[in-house]
């Protein structure tokens, strides 16, 4: 087996193997750096294995008073399905209310990518993403929405490709109180 010199990456040569295995020439001019390029793309993918919620927050937690819902919406997700490692993607809609601290605004799609780009099913990242903020932030209750197209279902198996999941996560007053909850579907344009 002979796998291009451009690439050191045990995941390199794997891929080289797969592409042998499916009955392709890794050798031929459109793949000879095939599998140095799938493994730079499987680690940018799966770089959510390298990250933890501390270091992410870098201590971007701030006391303020404020005490109305936060929301951001339509974050990109683009995440890996853990079953057949197809992707999955759509957008990810995260609220919370203060209990006197916020977060620094840009950490939640931040929060949200460290969880995507992880092998997946669409429900656990929904709840990580609800549990973390939860966990750093102690609010009044958070929410979180993930509307999402699988491609494990579009290409393969059932084959519908106009079919979307859409999984919720909803914590303390969120859950709780059907204002919050109504306010915040309304907000996202799930009403």
């Amino acid at each position: 087996m002979t796998v291009h010199p451009d690439s050191a990456d045990p995941i390199a040569p794997l891929v080289h193997s797969l592409l042998v295995e499916i009955g392709e020439d890794p050798a031929r001019p459109g793949l000879v750096r095939t599998p140095s390029r799938v493994a730079r793309s499987l680690r940018f993918l799966m770089s959510g294995y390298t990250l933890n919620l501390e270091d992410l927050i870098n201590g971007a937690i701030f006391e303020e008073p404020y005490s109305e819902m936060v929301v951001v919406r339509d974050i990109e997700v683009y995440s890996l399905c853990e079953h057949h490692l197809l992707p999955f993607f759509g957008k990810a809609h995260v609220a919370y209310i203060p209990d006197g601290r916020i977060l620094g605004l840009s950490k939640i799609p931040r929060i949200v990518d460290m969880f995507a780009r992880r092998l997946q099913v669409q429900e656990r990242l929904t709840t990580e993403i609800g549990d973390a903020l939860q966990s750093v932030l102690e609010p009044q209750g958070v929410g979180v929405v993930i509307e999402a197209i699988h491609l494990c279902m579009a290409m393969r198996g059932v084959e519908k490709q106009n079919s979307s999941a859409v999984t919720s996560s909803l914590t303390g007053c969120f859950r709780d109180d059907d204002k919050s909850r109504s306010e915040f579907l309304s907000l996202i344009g799930r009403r």
